[in-house]
């Protein structure tokens, strides 16, 4: 198989990617869009088996098959709740791939030297695939190559490391609160500094030790950025970590001399990075703070919250949506925990029905994860035309009956305009407090996964509905027929 179908097959799966990605943007297109997706990756990967060098075929077909197995058990085990973690888990393999890739091309590089040194003309003509292409870069090029190795290595293993800390402060295994070691950003200023010194020494005495002690310290770096990031914060750094799994592909597609490799992770670093820089705007933080890991704590003592917060049962909660007439759901992650979206979308068809007005406002970091709650409110059938982001339906609270908190804390809470020591201070929010009755469905009276108190439940016009939201949301059923 010539090289020119190899990448006439890049050229279409490189087409089908970005067909997938700008589908992706809508809720109605972003299942063909999945398949277009689907149908990139395997043509890229048949057309990679098929190419030229290819080699090892028993080893890359028990390995895909391997990976084919794993990832159609884990998408059947793993719950809509555990995606954001199965994401930066996808991440942290990601990263992990391009060390490994950029260890094996320093060894390939190594290798040739020592054919070169030894003259050994007979074993240099045996070389295929990506060792006959190192064999036959000038020198120029080979200085060039060692660039995008040890920054290929370096983004991969922070992006590794942050993914794991990332993955564990989302399943709750860590800590969600921002810790960083004393020194804190002088830390990870000097341990990068550290790396460009020992990319000087690796291009001038080629030791393929400094790639190693670059790795441990980028281990560090990812690990330190990321735990210095309060959980409020997390949705973002999933979105700036799959920034990083791109970009560190594309670091490595330019090692390996792959087109493919260089175009998809130029796709994805730069939509992660957009995507970030949009989901920055809408928490009102600072672009590059985000990228330092500089964010997530507070500027001084937070504002004292003062008042109780009152329960209400679901009679109360019944009583007041028969009498109200436009009615707005901010659906949270704890909605998303409690699996009562579809609890949710047969309210919404009850209330419709008795021609209240019903609609969803949506916060662009709902959840853990970007898009989050669109997923799983696409998932129950809930109408796309009632479902509604921040910015379109937030003048409309003050003209509300009634607003309908499900497991929401942060992206409602009114420190963020009230409190300038709030770690969300400046955040835009929906401002669920200026609709006339607002009914927040919470398991108890904790502060949540960030740890920010919420002086919203204890407004005069809030009441508690406490409970699971699946329970709480059954039994206020039963109340509307």
């Amino acid at each position: 198989m010539d090289y020119g179908f190899t990448t006439a097959a890049y050229v279409v799966a490189a087409v089908l990617f970005i067909l997938s990605l700008g589908g992706l943007s809508g809720q109605e297109s972003a299942k063909r869009a999945v398949w277009y997706g689907i149908a990139g990756m395997g043509l890229a990967v048949l057309a990679t088996l098929f190419g030229p060098g290819s080699d090892l075929w028993f080893l890359s077909l028990v390995l895909i098959a391997s990976g084919g197995v794993i990832g159609y058990m884990l998408a059947n085990k793993v719950e809509m709740t555990q995606m954001p973690e199965l994401v930066a888990g996808m991440h942290a393999l990601v990263g992990l791939a391009a060390v490994f890739v950029g260890f094996n091309a320093e060894l390939v590089m190594n290798h040739v030297e020592q054919l070169y040194a030894a003259q050994d003309d007979a074993a240099l003509k045996g070389l295929t695939g990506f060792s006959a292409k190192v064999a036959s870069k000038p020198s120029v090029e080979i200085a060039i190559l060692q660039v995008e190795v040890f920054l290929g290595v370096f983004i991969g293993a922070v992006t590794f490391t942050g993914s794991v800390v990332a993955y564990g402060k989302l399943a709750g295994k860590l800590k969600s609160t921002a810790t960083k070691l004393p020194g804190g950003h002088m830390l990870n200023a000097g341990a990068a500094l550290l790396s460009l010194l020992l990319l000087f020494i690796y291009m001038g005495t080629d030791g393929g030790w400094t790639i190693l002690v670059m790795t441990l310290l980028a281990f560090f770096i990812g690990y330190h950025l990321i735990m210095g990031i309060g959980g409020a914060d997390m949705p973002v750094v999933v979105s700036m970590l799959n920034s990083y799994s791109g970009w560190a592909a594309a670091a490595i597609g330019f090692s390996l001399g792959n087109d493919l490799l260089i175009v998809v992770g130029a796709l994805v670093g730069s939509s992660g990075a957009i995507l970030s820089y949009i989901m920055c705007k809408a928490m009102n933080r600072n672009f590059v703070s985000v990228i330092l890991g500089g964010f997530g704590g507070t500027g001084g003592p937070a504002m004292e919250v003062s008042g109780e917060m009152i329960a209400i049962d679901a009679d109360g909660v019944a009583s007041a949506l028969e009498e109200a007439d436009s009615v707005i759901i901010v659906p949270g992650y704890g909605m998303a925990v409690a699996q009562a979206q579809q609890n949710v979308a047969e309210l919404t068809r009850r209330l419709r029905a008795k021609g209240k007005e019903v609609r969803f406002a949506i916060h662009p970091v709902a959840g853990r994860l970007p898009g989050h709650m669109n997923v799983l409110l696409a998932e129950a059938k809930v109408p796309y035309d009632i479902v509604m982001e921040m910015d379109e339906i937030n003048e409309d609270f003050p003209q509300t009956d009634v607003a309908i908190v499900i497991g929401s804390n942060d992206i409602v809470n009114p420190a963020a305009q009230e409190d300038p020591n709030s770690p969300i201070a400046g955040m835009p929010v929906l401002e669920v407090w200026k609709a006339k009755q607002v009914f927040v469905s919470k398991r108890g009276q904790g502060t949540g996964y960030s740890g920010i108190e919420n002086p919203l439940f204890y407004k005069d016009n809030t009441r508690m509905f406490y409970g699971d939201a699946k329970a709480s949301l059954d039994s206020l059923l039963t109340q509307i027929q």
